[in-house]
């Protein structure tokens, strides 16, 4: 690797001899030439050095034979064949120079790289008889390069030729004692028609007496004729400062090359023996860079260190080294004998793929980059399968390597949970692998490519790229390959289990234990200990539940006393006694562990992947299912045996007793529907398929582990039902149990609203009860929907009711509703289906008046004549049905058979969009009042042909069949108020932009949401009731239009009163001045209409008193006028009651009131009254007085 920056160095040099050709050029031609030197960081720390390079470090011969490790562009410097004295043509590059060092501490600094340099112009020509000098006075400078200059060099012959020219000069240093050397001589020969520089680099050793005079002398005479140009002159010199430093402890080179060749820095690589390790005391390293071993290790390491790709000592002196993690990590924390025998498997020598043997694992990387420090642990541990992990107060690596099971378990020494077993199986597995590595010949990222022909007949071909970390051999990818493609479909399976104190201690990462689990054996071969007879003999516990097999190669393991597993074969059974062949090492204690292995049920083998304390006394084990075979698969191919650990492998019977239930259940809040189906569960059995469908389509299929199964959303029809028995590979029972269910699903109607009763709240309110639906889809879904009808004999019913209010949630029990005064409450429940209650619960009405109240007006639209005499948009009145219908899509013109017409009112399918009708006159009190309303609005839905074959909605969506009710209709009451003079007619102007229309009146005095009746008496806007839609100012107000246009802003137009947005009308008080009502009427289905059969309201006024105490009549003799605080209502034209016909009643109370002294009221009217007391003679007196007013209406 390379880092640039504070120590790397640049030059930029002049070549020191001609000669070079060129296309296009003579062959004699100067040409100048520049060259780069780099100095690159290779590493930290001592490395060995380069692979290729022959003799000793620092010599010529060493550092012209590495260059066989450095690649510029991917290509060696120095081809692999060159001898130890190469001759050009064994170089791919010329003028190519190579300086390393080794990051030893005491390595010298590389010669000849500046670090600075200064530069000084001298321009003067050389000539014979006048040499040039310049004088150096820096003593701190190293070098001196001179530069010269030579603006021609050619000699023009008789013949026209143009050949070369050649000049011989001399350069000399003469020091301050007099010491005159001369340290350049040179011939420049050559031809250029162009100024050509040739530098001279001067060392100046330690010594050297300053100032220092540089003298250019030319040594060949000046040339007198034309034909002759081989003048030069002195161009500059450069002082140099080299650079010092060694970088101690750091491996780095210096890499000289010229412009000819690269005229772009090229990509270099570098082939390296890289960073020496610690390796252990009785370590050999191999050529190959692992490790051979002899003798026994005994912890400590060799004084030096050396070079080895081993990955086991690699991490060790990654994690023991400040260069790592060194100064975090304590060496005497690390279990150095894990380490060894990682390092020993890892060096042990197989078949590379090619013919020839390799390590198994090898270490070649460069961590160069800033990484997570768990991620490089990991990574290299990777590189030899091992896992680091701490233990027993030490960091130690567990290498996945052939290891035999050293412990065993049974349902005996673990906790009651037993084992717990859980797989990361994918539905789709990989099938080809292509690992990347670094092929250190081409010094390119290569691929191996490792298949896996069996899983391809299951899965196709499933490709995963894998990063081979640190490889760069073919043969270790080959095995990386191979190791991932067994993982994957092999070790997908893991177990989970707890053991206790004695049990739990004695394994750690990476051990190989046995487990003999009853559950998925089939059968009970393990358990304690109950007697230990002798070192061949011991008795057992449980004889009866325990299948104590002596056949097919049976063996015996105990754990003996001191912890170790040991395994022996059985000679004989009798009873609950075991005798083996050949003695234990020690007598098997009682209520140690056991367990019997045989051909025909093998033990289960995992690998520990985890050993976790709990609350102090117990350890959870995790492990991974192992198989001992896989090492000589992935090494050589080898195949897996197969291995027998269960007898659950029988096919098992179908369950019996096959039987279901059908109920309405709440899932997330929601009602559904469900079928429960459940069986008599089959010994053995711990899964099974359920296969179900309905009305003879495909099957659905679902595995399940419980002998019962749900089918939600069950529809009205018949669901046929199949089961199998799964045994423990999985292979279904040969016949399954069959059976039908016929299911309503949510189609049956809610139940009827029960107990329904009446509280009065106030003469506006009413309080309404009632039992809590039973249904589950009514309260969860559902709603409470609550009509009335204006009826007060009991004939209303659900059709002909409106809605009270919006529909209730299906969970209440009651509900606060308007007081309709007199009439009938009707309710029914609905489901979340849209179904309604069969019948309906009513309740009659018949409210006393608490207080007179002085009826208004009372509008019945029904009955004016002609009745509906309103505005109407899509409905017209019926003399059929006496009453206010929806029109139809079709008209007239659509017919073709006149004749097949049986009614022409009902022409064609109901408009399904809607109708409306607006009653025909509005109501104005003369003033703004607290109006107390009452509607008067009676309905019922009908089927206006009623035949199926005129019912064109999806029959799925109908409510009703046979035509007696329909309720996919309704119909709303509304009402719209205004606190100014409901006739009101304003003169204004308006323009037009697009579609805003913008109205222009002096204080107008409207806001925003307020509805207006414009009349645009000129221009081409259209008339209509709009909405205000901004207010910009005082005089202004805008309308949107539904068509675009341009109308000059004053243009004449005039518009009504400000109306509310039309809200429904329910019984109660409004306060407004006008009032205006509207019906509207809608249907969701085309064969069925709305009928309005009475429509109407009653406005009444509440009656009030106003009463005032302690008021002084003054003397005045007009009497003093009296203002109430709020009017009364004392009619108005338009209304039931006449203007001014009723006046409020006053009474006075007088204090003080003389014999002969009266009162008179006069001007009495809904404002006030003006009283003036007078004495016999009628003379004005001054009297208290207090008063009541008692009226109807409450004016602002």
């Amino acid at each position: 690797m390379s880092i640039r920056g504070r120590h790397s160095a640049f030059h930029r040099r002049r070549l020191e001899e001609a000669g070079v050709v060129q296309p296009n050029l003579p062959k004699d031609a100067l040409q100048s030439k520049q060259f780069q030197t780099l100095i690159e960081l290779l590493g930290s720390g001592e490395i060995e050095g380069f692979p290729s390079a022959t003799g000793s470090k620092g010599s010529t011969e060493y550092n012209t034979s590495a260059l066989k490790d450095v690649f510029l562009n991917s290509t060696q410097v120095l081809q692999q064949a060159a001898g130890t004295s190469p001759s050009d043509e064994d170089f791919n590059f010329q003028n190519i120079t190579f300086e390393p060092r080794f990051g030893t501490s005491d390595q010298t600094a590389i010669s000849g790289i500046s670090e600075t340099e200064s530069e000084t112009s001298v321009g003067v020509t050389v000539t014979k008889d006048t040499p040039v000098s310049r004088q150096i006075t820096n003593t701190n400078i190293d070098a001196v390069r001179v530069t010269l200059g030579f603006p021609s060099m050619q000699k023009f012959e008789d013949n026209g030729d143009i050949n070369g020219a050649s000049v011989i000069l001399n350069i000399q240093t003469i020091e301050n004692d007099g010491t005159t050397k001369t340290v350049i001589s040179d011939t420049v020969k050559g031809r250029t028609a162009s100024t050509y520089f040739r530098d001279y680099k001067i060392n100046l050793p330690s010594g050297t007496s300053f100032p220092v005079t540089i003298r250019v002398n030319r040594v060949t005479s000046d040339s007198t004729e034309p034909t002759l140009q081989n003048s030069f002159q002195w161009s500059s010199f450069t002082e140099i400062i080299n650079e010092s430093r060694a970088y101690a402890n750091f491996a780095h080179v210096a890499l000289r090359f010229d412009a000819e060749s690269f005229p772009n820095q090229p990509r270099r690589m570098y082939r390296v023996k890289g960073t020496k390790i610690k390796i252990p005391h009785n370590a050999t390293v191999r050529a190959d860079g692992s490790i051979s071993y002899s003798g026994t290790f005994n912890g400590t390491f060799k004084t030096d260190k050396e070079y080895s790709n081993d990955p086991a000592w690699i991490l060790y002196d990654l994690l023991t080294t400040s260069k790592g993690f060194g100064d975090h990590i304590a060496e005497s924390s690390l279990d150095v004998f894990s380490f060894f025998s990682a390092s020993q498997y890892a060096s042990e020598q197989v078949d590379d793929g090619a013919g020839g043997t390799e390590a198994r694992f090898s270490c070649n990387v460069v961590l160069n980059s800033q990484r997570a420090a768990y991620d490089t642990i990991n990574n290299l541990a990777s590189v030899m399968r091992a896992m680091p992990f701490y233990s027993a107060g030490a960091v130690n690596i567990s290498c996945d390597k052939p290891t035999d099971a050293s412990y065993i378990y049974n349902l005996s020494n673990v906790s009651e949970a037993g084992f717990t077993y859980s797989s990361a199986s994918k539905d789709t597995k990989f099938t080809v692998v292509n690992v990347s590595y670094f092929d250190n010949e081409t010094q390119e990222i290569d691929y191996e490519t490792v298949e896996d022909t069996a899983l391809q007949t299951k899965y196709g071909i499933v490709t995963k790229n894998l990063n081979g970390f640190a490889c760069t051999s073919r043969g270790q990818a080959a095995r990386l390959g191979r190791w991932f493609l067994y993982t994957q479909n092999n070790e997908a399976e893991t177990v989970t289990f707890t053991a206790s104190l004695e049990s739990g201690t004695i394994v750690r990462v990476g051990t190989v234990i046995n487990i003999a689990d009853p559950m998925r054996a089939g059968v009970r071969r393990g358990g304690r200990i109950k007697t230990g007879v002798s070192t061949t003999q011991i008795i057992v516990d449980d004889q009866n539940n325990t299948d104590l097999a002596s056949t097919d190669s049976a063996t015996l393991s105990v754990i003996l006393s001191d912890g170790t597993l040991e395994t022996k074969t059985i000679s004989d059974i009798t009873g609950a006694t075991i005798t083996v062949d050949s003695a234990f090492s020690s007598v098997p204690q009682t209520n140690s562990v056991w367990v019997i292995e045989n051909t025909s049920v093998e033990l289960q083998t995992f690998r520990v992947v985890s050993v976790t304390e709990q609350q102090l006394l117990n350890y959870q084990i995790v492990a991974v299912v192992h198989d001992p075979n896989k090492y000589a698969f992935v090494e050589d191919g080898t195949a897996l045996p197969a291995r027998t650990i269960t007898t659950l492998t029988a096919l098992k019977d179908a369950p019996s007793s096959l039987q279901g239930t059908e109920q309405i259940v709440v899932l997330n809040n929601r009602a559904v529907s469900k079928l429960f189906i459940q069986w008599q569960p089959v010994s053995g059995v711990t899964e099974y398929m359920v296969q179900y469908r309905f009305q003879n389509e495909n099957f659905i299929s679902e595995r399940i582990t419980r002998p019962d199964f749900t089918i939600f959303e069950t529809l009205n029809g018949t669901y046929e039902v199949r089961v199998f028995s799964y045994n423990a590979l999985g292979k279904p029972s040969t016949n399954p149990a069959t059976t039908t269910f016929t299911t309503v699903g949510k189609t049956a109607l809610p139940a009827d609203v029960q107990n329904l009763r009446i509280e009065p709240i106030s003469d506006q309110f009413v309080r309404l009860r009632f039992d809590k639906s039973t249904d589950v889809d009514v309260i969860h879904g559902g709603n409470v929907v609550i009509r009335s009808s204006n009826l007060t004999d009991g004939s209303g019913t659900f059709t002909n009711a409106v809605d009270v209010l919006p529909e209730l949630s299906g969970n209440v029990s009651e509900s606060i509703v308007p007081n309709i005064v007199e009439g009938e409450y009707i309710l029914k429940f609905r489901d979340d289906g849209g179904r309604l209650s069969a019948g309906e619960t009513s309740v009659l009405v018949t409210s006393p008046d608490p207080l007179p109240k002085l009826t208004v007006f009372t509008d019945r639209e029904d009955s004016d004549s002609p009745p509906f005499g309103g505005a109407k948009v899509d409905c017209f009145f019926s003399e059929d049905v006496n009453g206010l219908v929806l029109g139809s899509l079709e008209t007239l013109d659509d017919v073709t058979d006149f004749d097949a017409i049986a009614d022409f009112d009902f022409l064609g399918a109901v408009d399904i969009t809607g109708g409306s009708y607006e009653f025909a006159n509005t109501l104005d009190l003369g003033g703004k009042q607290p109006l107390r309303l009452r509607r008067h609005f009676v309905t019922q839905g009908f089927y206006p042909n009623d035949l199926i074959d005129k019912r064109s909605a999806n029959i799925d969506t109908w409510t009703d069949f046979d035509g007696a009710t329909a309720f996919d209709v309704g119909a709303s009451l509304l009402v719209a108020t205004t606190e100014i003079d409901p006739d009101t007619s304003v003169s204004a102007t308006y323009g037009q932009s697009a579609t805003t229309i913008t109205i222009t009146k002096t204080s107008h005095g409207y806001s925003v949401g307020d509805f207006v009746v414009i009349d645009f008496t000129a221009g081409s806007a259209t008339d209509g009731n709009y909405e205000i839609i901004s207010v910009p100012s005082a005089n202004t107000f805008t309308v949107t239009s539904a068509t675009s246009a341009t109308i000059s802003s004053g243009t004449a137009c005039t518009y009504g009163a400000n109306f509310s947005r039309f809200n429904p009308f329910v019984n109660g008080t409004y306060v407004g001045r006008g009032f205006k009502f509207r019906c509207e009427m809608d249907s969701d289905d085309p064969a069925q209409s709305i009928e309005i059969d009475q429509l109407g309201y009653t406005a009444e006024l509440e009656r009030r008193t106003e009463q005032r105490s302690n008021i002084s009549s003054g003397t005045s003799s007009s009497g003093l006028d009296i203002t109430f605080d709020h009017t009364f209502f004392t009619g108005q034209s338009g209304t039931s009651v006449g203007a001014g016909s009723q006046l409020p009643s006053i009474g006075i109370t007088a204090n003080d009131l003389g014999g002969t002294d009266k009162f008179e009221l006069t001007n009495i009217s809904g404002s006030g009254f003006t009283i003036k007391f007078t004495n016999a003679g009628n003379a004005v007196q001054n009297k208290t007085f207090s008063y009541t007013a008692v009226g109807f209406g409450r004016g602002s």
